[in-house]
Order: structure tokens, then sequence, then C-alpha cells
């Protein structure tokens, strides 16, 4: 029950992302050429394993794109607020598809689940 909470939960963050994105008239353009961006995280794993994990935790986690959010709020700076917005989706949707943070053992190894 609680794996099913956090797919809703990652659920409910990429809707709200997308219709906040939707709402500001950002592009769509940018939003698909970026939605995959903190992907690239995972290339710390060329590294070793502690590093990737390390790293993709880094991009995973809601808290940098937050206080990012929070910073284009205060300066009003749209692109600020829009990559935010696509971190923040992208995020959501991995936890909406059962991708969790990893740990320090193997890639599959993660907060929800092993895949």
């Amino acid at each position: 029950m609680n794996k099913f909470l956090l797919h809703i939960e990652g659920l409910a963050v990429l809707v709200l992302t997308i219709y906040f994105y939707f709402h500001l008239q950002f592009s769509w353009i940018v939003f698909l050429v970026l939605l995959l961006a903190p992907d690239l995280s995972a290339l710390g794993y060329l590294k070793n394993v502690k590093v990737g994990s390390i790293l993709y935790n880094l991009f995973h986690t809601y808290t940098i794109p937050v206080v990012i959010m929070i910073c284009g709020l205060l300066t009003n700076n749209s692109n600020i607020i829009m990559i935010s917005l696509i971190w923040i989706a992208h995020i959501g949707m991995d936890r909406m598809l059962g991708y969790g943070l990893k740990y320090p053992t193997k890639f599959q190894d993660t907060h929800l689940n092993r895949v």
C-alpha cells in the first residue's frame, strides 16, 4: 500500500507541474527537450556506484528544484520557474513509474523497489 501511495504522489506532482507549466504558457518544446535532463546525473555511475548514487540522488530529490523555484518566484524570473517546473515534473514522473532514490549498492536498488 505504501508503494502505491508513493506512485500516486508522483502522479499528483507530475499533473500539478504540467498544469502550472501549461497555465504559465511555457514552451512545450523546451519541456520535451529538458524532461529527461536530470537523468544525465546517472553518468556518475561511470565513476563508481557510490558517486553515481550520490549524484543521481542529488538531482532526483525535490529540494534543489523547489529552492530554485522559490528563487525564480522571488526574482520573477520565468526561465528559472520553467526549468524548476520541468525538473519537478521529471522527479514526479520517476516516482510515478517506480523509480526512487538510489542506494549505493546497485543502480537497481531504490527506496521504492528494485528496478
